[in-house]
């Protein structure tokens, strides 16, 4: 039987130590009641106190754990040790551990599909209690072959997460996932919720029709226009009527530099909009060919397929799985990429979720107010598993 509960989210600016109070739960809280408390000039609460979780809640949700908690990126550290794993007879997913070799372990899913995993994303997580482990999907960063798009689907890439697990005798584990990852993270934990110790996820991308047409089919260009163009003009206007499929044939090209032409210009469209403000660093991303190359043909091929779900709705009609995770969602109130209105719908039908809205960020897991929030949401997992609820 499902608990009672109250709408369960924050908003929140990136300001420097900024940390909002909660208030204490009423004894009897009523769904039709929420509590709002106002906190700072630009940030409100609003909060939750689930008669379930009352323990959790203490132990997670008091403003003085929140000043107390770590909200700065750790050091970069390097990895332990690394691995090739052969996943299929044409697949081997390249995978490292880093951090605490007998910690907490945690995965750290990349997005895309197709984006790879990098030094940095060890940073969110404290190295001396979690044992972190970054794996490349199929046909992403290190893992072979690079590109390919056959045996390349959802489900393929949740086989591979578990046989991961199994390969690294690890029983169950945190999952952190942002972007693509948050879908991933989804997919996966509602196929393996017995699995899953917890969830962060950021930038929310549920994968249905009406994100792929806001940000590919001309949604998001009335916000960068000037990016869009020259994504627009690679393709001749008589093709224009559903740029997935253009870029699909040039993506699959026989010709190798077409396939190069079709990833820059489709790469450096996401690249230039990822940011609240321009990064310049991510947007050279689009001039490296063999990053371009498996980023546009993976996340093409997946967005051609709608992910290989059944249903447009498919995570969202399955949060009753995983609604017993402890989960933390991070969204940028002015991600174009993935914009809020994924989070927000899965925010209503996932109240127990805390749900935070960093007010002066884009998409980007390196925006200083997305980085600090993920950072804590790891620090308040890993307190509930050294103290208990």
């Amino acid at each position: 039987m499902r608990s009672l509960y109250m709408p369960n989210s924050t908003f929140l600016s990136s300001q420097p130590l900024f940390s909002p109070p909660f208030s204490s739960p009423s004894p009897s809280p009523s769904p039709s009641l929420p509590q709002f408390t106002v906190s700072g000039k630009k940030s409100f609460a609003l909060r939750a106190q689930y008669i379930d979780y009352k323990s959790l809640r203490d132990s997670m949700e008091s403003g003085k754990e929140n000043l107390e908690l770590n909200r700065n990126l750790y050091p970069i550290i390097d990895f332990y040790s690394s691995g090739f794993l052969k996943v299929s007879d044409l697949h081997s997913i390249y995978w490292e551990q880093s951090g605490n070799p007998i910690g907490h372990p945690v995965v750290f899913l990349h997005g895309g599909p197709g984006g790879g995993t990098s030094p940095n994303n060890r940073r969110f997580f404290d190295p001396d209690f979690y044992r972190i482990i970054l794996f490349d999907q199929r046909g992403a960063g290190k893992s072979t072959p690079h590109a390919c798009l056959e045996e390349n689907t959802t489900w393929d890439l949740i086989d591979d997460i578990e046989k991961l697990r199994e390969h690294l005798k690890i029983p169950e584990w945190q999952v952190f996932g942002g972007s693509w990852g948050s879908t991933l993270a989804l997919a996966y934990s509602q196929s393996h919720p017995d699995k899953v110790t917890g969830l962060v996820l950021r930038g929310i991308f549920l994968l249905r029709k009406k994100e792929i047409d806001w940000f590919y089919e001309g949604g998001a260009s009335a916000i960068y226009p000037d990016a869009w163009e020259p994504f627009r003009d690679l393709i001749p206007e008589n093709e224009r009527g559903c740029f997935v499929d253009a870029y699909s044939k040039r993506l699959n090209s026989d010709d190798l530099e077409t396939q190069y032409a079709a990833a820059r210009a489709w790469t450096k469209w996401e690249m230039m909009t990822a940011h609240l403000l321009p990064n310049e660093e991510n947007i050279k991303k689009g001039d490296d060919d063999k990053f371009s190359l498996a980023f546009a043909r993976i996340e093409n091929h997946y967005f051609l397929n709608k992910g290989f779900f059944p249903s447009d709705s498919y995570l969202l009609d399955n949060v009753d799985k995983i609604r017993h995770i402890n989960t933390t969602i991070v969204q940028g109130r002015y991600d174009v990429c993935c914009p809020m209105m994924s989070a927000w719908d899965i925010h209503k039908v996932w109240p127990e979720a805390d749900f935070k809205v960093v007010s002066d960020a884009g998409h980007s897991a390196n925006e200083p107010g997305i980085a600090e929030e993920l950072v804590i949401a790891n620090e308040k997992l890993k307190n509930l598993i050294k103290n208990g609820p």
